[in-house]
């Protein structure tokens, strides 16, 4: 497997926590995007909708951070991403889509980038937008866990799919310096990811295109 990837996207992220959960080797290749690599040859070439990340499995290229981790967990079950009952992954899948469906896309680098080359929008304001999307993301996930019955995790007592996408979130809230207070769920189930060597792995700071 060939991971096209960039050690500061969360999707690219998401998927790297997954692989390093299920102990799945994979070839990394980075792709700088804040550089604008993932708009040139050769990945243009690679990718249709030129996004990270993209996993060359194979033959094939797979893209989309959550089709990626579940085309994962269907070829190889263990440890499970999802809960084995209809609601429960209903339940796991809306936790992780309120994070990659609702807060990532308002805060992505190519709007952030958007932002402030076109709508000319100065550092601050841009970074005020940020935390006010992602604040208001993380108030309704934990809106979301307190529904739930207590657990370690996002989920139950093993990490799932809502997790890849938590920790990643939570690393760019802390970029950004997002008030992450009043979120005793959310901040309990990042830590006890954290204290899985997968998830350190998986983050960016051991990633080989690290930038310190």
């Amino acid at each position: 497997m060939r991971l096209h990837n960039y050690f500061r996207s969360s999707a690219s992220f998401r998927v790297r926590i997954a692989l390093e959960l299920k102990g799945l080797g994979y070839e990394y290749i980075p792709v700088h995007i804040a550089r604008g690599d993932h708009k040139k040859e050769p990945y243009a070439a690679l990718s249709a909708d030129t996004l990270v990340p993209l996993l060359e499995v194979d033959g094939e290229k797979l893209s989309q951070s959550m089709a990626i981790i579940e085309y994962l967990d269907e070829k190889h079950p263990e440890p499970a991403l999802l809960p084995p009952d209809a609601v429960g992954r209903a339940k796991v899948r809306a936790l992780a889509q309120s994070i990659a469906c609702e807060i990532h896309p308002l805060n992505n680098l190519r709007v952030l980038k958007y932002l402030v080359r076109e709508l000319k929008v100065d550092e601050e304001a841009k970074n005020t937008w940020y935390r006010h999307w992602c604040r208001e993301g993380l108030e309704a996930f934990e809106r979301q866990l307190e529904q739930l019955p207590a657990s370690t995790y996002c989920y139950g007592s093993t990490p799932t799919l809502a997790d890849c996408c938590l920790v990643p979130q939570i690393f760019n809230a802390r970029r950004f310096n997002v008030n992450l207070e009043g979120l005793p769920r959310t901040m309990a189930a990042f830590d006890a990811c954290m204290a899985l060597p997968a998830f350190h792995k998986a983050q960016p700071s051991a990633c080989p295109d690290n930038e310190a």
